[in-house]
């Protein structure tokens, strides 16, 4: 643990966020019910529940400025991403630009192994190529220390 912080529970908080953003994305549910429904249906008491919530409220609040801070990065229409590799954008971009106590580094490792987990065979290549470059912008002081 890092100051306090259970390093793994919140790297099963972003697996369930990506697998509750995804189940958001296709359904069109309100976030609140997709988290009561993760809260009950996952295995949260092993994830870190209140960094699990913060990332799918914040992603949802500012679910537009995200993909307009990706727009730039990707090769078509956010909307037309693969779901998986959408919520993996999504959740890590929102973590880059409103959770600066994260480490950029950590961020992206985290995107790309759920990317893996989850996603198609090569979209990881595809995520990580992106979230390097908003990391550069987002995050250019940390990235050239």
């Amino acid at each position: 643990m890092t100051q306090g912080i259970d390093l793994a529970a919140r790297s099963r908080a972003r697996r369930r966020a990506l697998q509750a953003l995804y189940a958001w994305q296709m359904s069109g549910s309100h976030m609140n019910a997709v988290i009561d429904q993760f809260r009950h249906e996952q295995d949260m008491e092993v994830a870190d529940l209140e960094y699990f919530e913060d990332l799918l409220h914040g992603v949802a609040r500012h679910v537009e400025e995200l993909d307009a801070a990706l727009k730039p990065y990707v090769d078509r229409e956010v909307g037309q991403i693969d779901p998986i590799e959408r919520a993996a954008l999504r959740l890590a971009a929102y973590e880059l630009k409103f959770r600066p106590d994260v480490p950029y580094r950590v961020i992206i490792n985290e995107a790309i192994e759920v990317t893996k987990r989850f996603g198609a065979d090569h979209g990881h290549s595809y995520v990580n190529g992106v979230l390097d470059k908003l990391a550069a912008q987002l995050r250019a002081p940390e990235k050239k220390g």
